[in-house]
């Protein structure tokens, strides 16, 4: 049997002719599809689908301001069962055009003034993602900086430069007043100047051996600020910053730590990439993409349809989608980052859609999600194709986990057709939960391997029909057991 060489058939995939890439703000609708090919089998219409939705925000930013205003994104529902690629989608998507993105469970809502989570605190989560990215841009930028101002802090540990004194330096600094600039003079002696020759040529056998990182598990001790409870009494889903007003306040508590050298240049650099990006700046940037570019995937918006009146208030159902409504159409919101508007964020809805329909929507978030695209179920193969094409395939990923034990695992082409098969074969049999099948199908297989990799003294395993069949008899044979384990 021929064994499937993994990174080979990646490499062909790779090799494929596709558009080359202009930025992640100017991709056309095929290029989109052609970068979710690589990580999602099949789905064709629902690739389609976002990628002209996200092309046409890019094209509405090209376009004069005052017809920008006019132009609202299309927002987009999603119908198919759990498994088959929905948040993934959407989630490959964002990632694609660095756009903020959070998914939210729309069952973990109720409507306003009852216990539960108020619909707003979306939009304030989805602010909060993209202070996160803008914020991690900035700090990217001035990595090299910071690394070394951490670096010059941590020598100055090490080997401190020998101190020139000020005289009336501490009365100036008690009083508040002018700090006389007259300094004592240096002390010129031979022996002085010797001690300092030789401080200096210990900062740079110490510059050098820190580049190297040879010092790294040394201990040193540094002063950092202390991180205490957030004092926020609820005011964040009121969109107050408790915690930066009253840190403002009160001044912060310095502590010191004993840690090595590797995580004080880590803990140094953060606070260092702190001091040379504009806060300010940083968080009306990120107010600004999260309105421009910011992506909400609401899943399970089919178990808020239906269930109108009856049986006492219906708060988590006909009433979330009449507090999502506004959210959906255009409001403003305010945050600990300031007021955000919701008219240019993309939502894309999903469900399975099992015993409701898009049309059990309430009339007016109906109209919000113009966009309908059904995704198909999965069958054999694409299932088998899921397990052998994406980057990072699943194969590919438990052949990784082995072989940080020394085991070799290689799947033949009848072994990668069986997995498919019994996936397949469960999906049919039982509840049909898509591509997730495989995983429990694999951890399953592969199991006492697993377990018992460490200590093998065979390094290479051909995991063939006849080895997945001799692992899954029982279970596949017995209807029962089968929906309880796989």
């Amino acid at each position: 049997m021929d064994e499937i060489n993994n990174n080979e058939f990646n490499d062909n995939i790779e090799n494929k002719e596709t558009p080359e890439l202009e930025g992640p703000k100017e991709l056309t609708p095929r290029q989109i599809v052609a970068e979710l090919d690589r990580h999602i089998i099949g789905q064709a219409a629902a690739k389609r689908c976002v990628a002209v939705t996200v092309r046409n925000r890019w094209r509405r930013q090209q376009l004069a301001p005052e017809l920008q205003e006019e132009i609202v994104p299309k927002n987009i529902i999603m119908i198919g069962p759990t498994g088959v690629g929905k948040t993934e989608i959407a989630r490959r998507l964002a990632k694609l055009v660095q756009a903020p993105f959070i998914k939210v469970e729309a069952t973990k809502f109720t409507e306003v003034g009852y216990v539960g989570r108020d619909v707003e605190s979306i939009i304030r989560d989805l602010v909060d993602v993209s202070v996160r990215m803008v914020k991690a841009e900035k700090v990217a930028g001035v990595e090299d900086q910071a690394r070394a101002a951490a670096e010059l802090r941590i020598l100055d540990m090490l080997q401190p430069l020998p101190m020139r004194h000020r005289a009336g330096a501490a009365i100036g600094n008690i009083f508040g007043g002018p700090v006389p600039t007259n300094e004592e003079p240096e002390d010129n002696s031979e022996e002085a100047r010797a001690k300092r020759d030789e401080v200096r040529r210990r900062r740079v056998w110490l510059r050098d051996q820190l580049s190297k990182g040879t010092l790294d598990k040394q201990l040193v001790e540094i002063e950092m600020e202390e991180q205490g409870p957030n004092p926020t009494f609820g005011m964040q889903d009121m969109g107050i910053d408790m915690s930066g007003i009253l840190g403002n306040m009160m001044p912060k508590k310095k502590v010191k730590k004993k840690v090595t050298i590797a995580e004080a240049r880590r803990i140094l650099t953060e606070e260092e990439a702190d001091k040379l990006i504009d806060g300010d700046a940083v968080n009306r940037e990120a107010v600004q993409r999260a309105e421009q570019s910011g992506i909400v995937f609401l899943d399970e918006v089919d178990k808020i349809c239906g269930g109108e009146g009856g049986h006492g208030p219906d708060v988590s159902r006909g009433g979330v989608q009449r507090d999502i409504l506004p959210i959906v159409e255009g409001s403003t919101v305010n945050t600990k980052y300031g007021p955000i508007k919701t008219d240019w964020i993309l939502f894309i809805a999903a469900g399975a859609f099992h015993l409701s329909k898009p049309s059990d929507l309430i009339p007016e978030l109906q109209g919000r999600f113009p966009v309908r695209v059904e995704l198909d179920n999965l069958g054999k193969d694409e299932l088998k194709r899921i397990l052998l094409e994406p980057e990072n395939s699943l194969i590919q990923q438990y052949q990784a986990l082995l072989a940080a034990d020394g085991v070799q695992a290689s799947f033949t082409e009848d072994g990668v057709e069986a997995l498919a098969e019994i996936a397949d074969r469960v999906n049919a049999n039982t509840e049909n939960i898509g591509a997730r099948r495989l995983h429990t199908i694999l951890e399953k297989v592969l199991e006492d391997l697993l377990y018992d990799a460490p200590e093998v003294t065979e390094t290479s395993v051909s995991i063939d029909r006849a080895y997945i069949e001799e692992k899954l008899a029982d279970i596949v044979q017995d209807e029962d057991m089968s929906r309880f384990i796989l």
